[in-house]
């Protein structure tokens, strides 16, 4: 009698277990999808990368501005340096994925990323910084529902906002104003095409004082800029005319 008591008692508790187990998921569901919907308005607070930049004693300087108080110019650079296919794929580019899992296949000593801008978003707002798969897997999930329940033009601007631009230095307005002291919604296409040449790897290029190599890119970024910056895709993405963009 005593072990079949044992065993009921053991599966009550198994069966108790998973009912609280099902319900902590959904309500985790729940509330992380309430907050995606909440930031297609609000600005994400402190996110783990920049608390572990503040931790770490690398320092926190930013300044979340709205979209409209982003230069065109800024908009274009980071489409231009990190993902110009950024109108028109739905979070994911593959064929930019897939060459760099050949490439890391021939130089598994060196890793080359294929993140786009709405990949960026997700592990930066969501996440944290990492190679697992199990982040991976959640980055792929979150850039789904970012792209799923947000503009374009709202990851662009959260883009904007989050992105670490330097060491310690998160979005474009305290970028501006550490590189160039002047707001974001002033700056002209060489400083933008600057910022955005370091993107890759902020804590390692430097704007400034920049070398050859991040004026060599930001040269390159300029060129892109020029060759994109007539798309009605890209312009609606970035909201400009033509004639604002070649300005």
């Amino acid at each position: 009698m005593a072990t079949g008591n044992t065993d009921n008692n053991g599966k009550s508790f198994l069966r108790t277990a998973w009912k609280w187990t099902k319900r902590i998921f959904l309500w985790l569901f729940v509330l992380q999808f309430v907050y995606i919907i909440l930031l297609r308005w609000v600005n994400p607070p402190l996110t783990m990368t920049q608390l572990v930049s503040w931790v770490s004693g690398h320092g926190l300087k930013r300044d979340y501005v709205d979209f409209s108080e982003i230069s065109t110019n800024a908009r274009l650079a980071v489409i231009a340096s990190e993902d110009q296919l950024f109108p028109d794929h739905s979070g994911f580019d593959w064929k930019s994925i897939k060459k760099a899992q050949k490439y890391n296949e021939r130089k598994p000593g060196r890793i080359r990323g294929a993140s786009t801008i709405s990949q960026q978003v997700a592990k930066n707002v969501f996440l944290w910084q990492g190679r697992s798969w199990f982040r991976k897997g959640l980055e792929v999930y979150f850039t789904f529902m970012i792209e799923t329940f947000w503009s374009k033009q709202r990851i662009l601007d959260v883009y904007l906002n989050v992105i670490e631009m330097g060491d310690g230095i998160f979005g474009i307005e305290a970028a501006a104003q550490a590189y160039f002291n002047k707001p974001a919604r002033n700056l002209s296409r060489p400083e933008a095409a600057m910022i955005a040449a370091c993107l890759p790897n902020p804590k390692r290029y430097k704007v400034k004082p920049p070398s050859a190599y991040i004026m060599s890119r930001a040269a390159f970024i300029q060129r892109q800029m020029n060759n994109i910056g007539n798309d009605p895709d890209v312009q609606e993405v970035i909201g400009t005319a033509p004639e604002k963009i070649n300005k």
